[in-house]
């Protein structure tokens, strides 16, 4: 799903995504009426404009991870603002790409983010993994209650959290891709987590980006 005010942008960017073998199922200039077009389309991936004429994309966020809480939001904004990127994650984004990205780049963001890799325009990674960092920084709180990983899984997650891509995971561990996919899976899971993004979190709150 495609979410965006401007007609001619909105359109050239479904039309970009249906030649690539993607199936647009629905389109919005609105952010609330894309929150009610998305509960009933259901998409598996909403392309979503950070400034929209009614509310902003953060609170579409908010409302598509409430009504979907599988989706996945891939931001795609004029804006660069290191607020706005963090603002959008924290809401639930999986990735965040500015609008100057090249085609191939963005169709790219597009497979990355429908697999559950957190996608950013390059220089923003770090930005918030530094974030999380600081936020992970505050007083800890008891995890005896946290579910139990396996060391395979374990071991995962602490690949992740130093922001491997699941070809380089794969690559280390001397297993597939989709071995990588299935373990990533199998703990969001347990972890009752949505997304790599709120895995990353996890992972860095419990040291285990060292």
């Amino acid at each position: 799903m495609v979410v965006d005010d401007h007609p001619m942008w909105r359109e050239g960017v479904a039309r970009d995504l249906t030649e690539a073998g993607h199936q647009v199922v629905a389109t919005s200039g609105e952010g609330r009426q894309a929150v009610r077009v998305a509960a009933a389309a259901r998409p598996d991936l909403v392309v979503l404009d950070l400034q929209l004429p009614d509310v902003s994309g953060v609170e579409v966020i908010r409302g598509l991870r409430a009504a979907l809480p599988e989706v996945r939001v891939l931001m795609l904004s004029a804006s660069g603002e290191p607020q706005s990127v963090l603002d959008a994650v924290k809401a639930g984004a999986t990735g965040y790409l500015v609008k100057s990205a090249a085609p191939a780049e963005f169709l790219d963001a597009v497979r990355r983010t429908a697999a559950g890799e957190p996608v950013f325009t390059p220089g923003l990674a770090g930005l918030v993994l530094g974030e999380f960092r600081r936020l992970a920084a505050a007083p800890p709180t008891p995890h005896d209650d946290a579910p139990r990983l396996t060391d395979r899984e374990t071991e995962v997650l602490r690949l992740v959290a130093k922001g491997l891509s699941y070809k380089q995971i794969a690559e280390r561990l001397g297993v597939s891709h989709r071995t990588v996919q299935n373990h990533v899976q199998n703990t969001l899971g347990k972890l009752q987590l949505h997304n790599r993004v709120e895995l990353t979190r996890y992972a860095i709150e419990r040291g285990l980006d060292g």
